[in-house]
């Protein structure tokens, strides 16, 4: 029965990824409706022939690689359950040492080795992509310094969360989940708050803005939307990526605006003033608390859908999984594979929101510097850097894009630019 699952799931998983394909490949329609051909968001007036083809390429195999990471992780939770791995790690952390937390430290380390293992070929992939096309800079050892942090940072909060996680799951057989969740809101905020100062200076170097000129505009536009703002923080990605970004960060007294130097090499000052007017919207509007309002409302409804799949996968399918009761240490990859599927059928949801609040915010930002050129020219040096799609098909948008999609983004900037200038005539 294990071998027929085992088998079953490789068979769909293949089968999945010809579907993705040819939906990508051969199905999906990605051309410009004729009504905005010629127009500031038509990628055939910024973009020349070679950049045009190679933007359809690079868009082409990077969606197939994101639709085919994440079933690849299910797969690969599900036969570490159905070979005994999961059972042996078990074994192996019992015969090392007789304290529970480090048999729990040594199950994880091998759980977090093999996943390591067998999703560091996409991961490769992935980055030998983004190389070819020159949206990566960065070398090997670089990329692989970074792989190696991710892991080490992984496997630290991993070990924190499975530790209490499998304490509050024994302790409370049905109402675990409820008292996981409790505890998942201050641990949150916590790591929330960390971030900008612990975890995102291991992989770069942040500093306040060089351009003092620059940062006294950003800093007067701050003052105009009443933002306690001192500084605007400027990371060095010009050595890893030719990329363009600018976010918010963190929460609190941590919380920070951070440009890329890529940003601030690429684009002009009139251009940087609106994508900061933009990240500014997301404090005015509070976007980042309602995200994590939103974000912990849908771990509550995930981790009780977890709690009862994990009942009924264990009573029907726990001899062939090797799990007797969800409170074992070797369940674990059964929660993350369950966790993962809730998380991705999520997606759409979530990305809905984003781009909801996205939009509020490029509103906001066009409302508070009025340069519709400056704006609309920003989207488009956007676009060339990252080699984006400006109309990516509907699964793609649905599943991916936490932001409108370059064509709604310029569109909408060309309508208000009419609106404008109808007001001054």
């Amino acid at each position: 029965m294990a071998r027929r699952l085992g088998f079953y799931g490789v068979i769909a998983y293949i089968l999945y990824g010809f579907a993705v394909y040819w939906y990508l490949f051969y199905f999906a329609d990605t051309s410009l409706p004729f009504e905005f051909e010629g127009s500031k968001a038509d990628p055939a007036t910024f973009l020349n022939g070679r950049e045009l083809m190679l933007s359809e390429e690079y868009s082409k195999v990077r969606n197939l690689l994101f639709f085919l990471s994440t079933p690849f992780e299910w797969l690969f939770y599900f036969l570490i359950l159905l070979l005994g791995l999961s059972k042996a790690f078990k074994k192996w952390s019992e015969q090392s040492v007789k304290n529970s937390y480090g048999q729990m430290a040594i199950y994880l380390i091998w759980l977090s080795f093999f996943a390591f293992a067998a999703t560091f070929p996409l991961s490769y992939i992935s980055y030998k992509l983004s190389k070819i096309y020159n949206i990566s800079t960065q070398t090997f050892a670089s990329w692989m310094r970074d792989e190696l942090i991710d892991f080490w940072v992984n496997y630290a909060m991993m070990f924190i969360i499975v530790l209490v996680l499998y304490w509050l799951i024994n302790k409370f057989k049905r109402f675990w989940w409820l008292f996981a969740w409790l505890l998942s809101v201050p641990f949150t905020l916590f790591i929330m708050f960390l971030q900008p100062v612990v975890i995102d200076p291991l992989y770069n170097d942040f500093y306040p803005l060089k351009n003092k000129e620059l940062e006294a505009k950003i800093l007067e536009l701050a003052n105009n939307a009443n933002i306690p703002a001192e500084h605007v923080f400027e990371v060095n990605m010009a050595e890893k990526t030719n990329a363009l970004n600018a976010y918010v960060t963190g929460i609190g007294s941590n919380s920070r605006i951070v440009l890329w130097d890529t940003t601030l090499n690429r684009l002009g000052d009139d251009q940087i003033l609106f994508i900061m007017a933009h990240e500014m919207a997301h404090y005015v509007e509070k976007h980042l608390y309602i995200g994590i309002a939103g974000y912990l409302l849908l771990s509550l409804a995930g981790l009780y859908l977890v709690s009862r799949l994990m009942n009924w996968a264990i009573g029907r399918w726990g001899a062939e999984l090797k799990v007797k009761d969800p409170g074992d240490i070797r369940s674990l990859p059964l929660f993350l594979m369950f966790l993962s599927m809730l998380m991705f059928a999520a997606s759409p949801l979530s990305n809905l929101v984003s781009r909801y609040q996205e939009s509020r915010a490029d509103k906001y930002a066009i409302e508070m510097t009025e340069n519709t050129n400056a704006a609309i020219g920003a989207f488009q040096e956007l676009t060339r850097a990252g080699l984006s799609q400006v109309n990516p098909p509907l699964l793609v948008k649905v599943f991916r894009y936490g932001h409108p999609t370059m064509l709604e983004r310029i569109s909408r900037l060309e309508e208000y630019e009419v609106q404008m200038r109808n007001k001054q005539e």
